[in-house]
């Protein structure tokens, strides 16, 4: 028989989610060390972690309502439709400002942390630094690829370097289907706001 070690403040987390009736916002992940102990975070950090606890969603019209604020300065200050900024956090990161890619992009708009230092974004995880680094990096891109949006998005996914160095989209899955949903979403978010 085997016995597992669990500390008394996670059971007794356990029990009152169970009896009473709480609002959780946040996933809970869990994983079993080698030692039988189990691990609880609110951030998957580390791949062990597996969702334990879903935290209840908000609805993309519901974030969208909590960032217009954001996304309109950022739009104001960079130069950049409003309804662009929008299309490209629900491509990268369906407007969850804590979403982490596996390549370790971060926020709403998933920027890299070399991408997010250069931006001087110190916590990408906050809504108004990601979109505000976000937004300024595309609208480099765009300086840099002359306003052609199709080029500055596929250098926003692949890295410039590979823009450039295949004269145009790269020919990677990824990039073509993040340009081709970006644009979808731009065109969707522009006419509802007709």
């Amino acid at each position: 028989m085997i016995l597992l070690r669990i500390s008394w403040g996670a059971v007794l987390i356990l029990v009152l989610s169970l009896f009473m009736n709480i609002t959780v916002w946040a996933d809970v992940y869990r994983y079993v060390d080698k030692n039988g102990v189990w691990h609880f975070t609110n951030i998957k950090t580390d791949m062990r972690y597996t969702i334990y606890i879903r935290g209840t969603r908000k609805t993309p019209t519901e974030y969208i309502k909590e960032y217009s604020g954001i996304i309109k300065q950022a739009s104001k200050r960079f130069g950049i439709d409003a309804h662009f900024i929008r299309a490209i956090i629900k491509a990268e990161s369906g407007f969850d400002h804590k979403a982490t890619s596996s390549r370790g992009a971060q926020g709403l708009m998933q920027l890299m942390p070399r991408t997010a230092d250069d931006m001087a974004v110190e916590d990408p995880f906050d809504p108004e630094e990601n979109i505000f680094g976000g937004t300024r990096y595309f609208s480099l891109l765009l300086k840099r690829f002359k306003n052609d949006k199709t080029l500055a998005l596929a250098a926003y996914n692949a890295g410039p370097e590979a823009v450039e160095s295949y004269k145009g989209v790269p020919p990677f899955p990824e990039t073509k289907a993040f340009v081709k949903r970006v644009m979808d979403y731009y065109e969707t978010y522009n006419s509802k706001a007709k």
